[in-house]
């Protein structure tokens, strides 16, 4: 659970109030959704988060795992 929080940490810097104004976020949906970033606002920020909670989900995930094998831990090494 860790990861995924860590990743909408960065992902929101600056905006964290108001993660529907953040550059980042409103560039990802517009590459995945087509919808340009000047269209993008408060309903239809919340309505694709809504409609894409499965695929958001399995996103943050796999970014945890990235994060895993990028950053492996430290093997106790005496």
């Amino acid at each position: 659970m860790r990861y995924p929080i860590r990743f909408l940490w960065n992902a929101t810097r600056g905006h964290r109030l108001a993660p529907w104004r953040s550059p980042y976020l409103l560039w990802r949906i517009e590459t995945y959704t087509g919808v340009k970033m000047t269209q993008i606002g408060f309903v239809e920020f919340w309505h694709f988060t809504w409609r894409e909670r499965h695929h958001l989900w399995q996103f943050l995930k796999w970014t945890g795992e990235m994060e895993r094998y990028a950053r492996p831990k430290a093997a106790n090494v005496r």
